[in-house]
């Protein structure tokens, strides 16, 4: 596998291929990348809402409607979307909750080292909460970091897709009660193959030149 060869190939897909479907054994993959992502603390600050059925993708698309229109046929005719939302707030039960899932999986040797584990989350928190006061920002920064991981991560598996803001966040909290969970919607990934006349797939991939954005000392 070479990545360098699979970032050449990714785009942003423009069209979608209907008739073209994603396994279920991809499928599954998907999920792995989804969970295993890391994130700043291992916090995990996220939510997703996967859509395989017409009716799943039909509601995810009601955020595409009136200005967001021009992505509506996108989310309609892949294969599958995801929406990918963030955490509000990081409160202390959220931080406990990470804490005892990383307990039962074995991470901690000692009961002290789960003690350091929780203080050391809950003060980058707190400066995150009361220093910088940007909690949400700093946490939406992690489903940034997943969507990077994402999109490499459907590249090795040879799947299109495209992320997309340009959709009505408050209506996706809406249709799915994210704000009542405690998140709210942050961008939406359509995923499938893509169709033979999307004029983005034949287009050369540009970039700034290594020279401009690396400075080597």
């Amino acid at each position: 596998m070479d990545l360098t060869n699979i970032l050449k190939k990714r785009y942003s897909t423009k069209k979608f291929d209907p008739t073209k479907k994603i396994s279920s054994d991809n499928l599954e993959k998907i999920k792995d990348l989804l969970q295993l992502s890391p994130s700043s603390t291992n916090l995990q600050p996220w939510h997703f809402i996967l859509a395989t059925t017409e009716c799943g993708k039909k509601r995810i698309a009601k955020s595409a409607e009136g200005f967001y229109k021009f992505n509506e046929d996108k989310i309609l005719e892949a294969s599958a979307v995801v929406v990918f939302a963030t955490k509000v707030d990081i409160t202390d039960d959220f931080i406990r909750h990470a804490n005892a899932q990383e307990d039962k999986d074995g991470r901690f040797v000692q009961e002290q080292f789960k003690k350091d584990n929780y203080n050391g989350r809950k003060k980058f928190a707190n400066i995150h909460k009361y220093d910088y006061k940007d909690t949400f920002h700093w946490a939406e920064k992690q489903t940034y970091l997943n969507l990077g991981v994402f999109l490499l991560g459907l590249g090795v598996l040879d799947i299109d897709a495209v992320a997309m803001e340009g959709v009505n966040m408050k209506i996706l909290d809406e249709e799915f009660n994210l704000r009542e969970k405690g998140f709210t919607a942050s961008f939406v990934v359509a995923l499938g193959y893509h169709a033979s006349d999307d004029f983005n797939a034949a287009l050369p991939k540009s970039r700034l030149s290594k020279d401009e954005i690396i400075e080597e000392i």
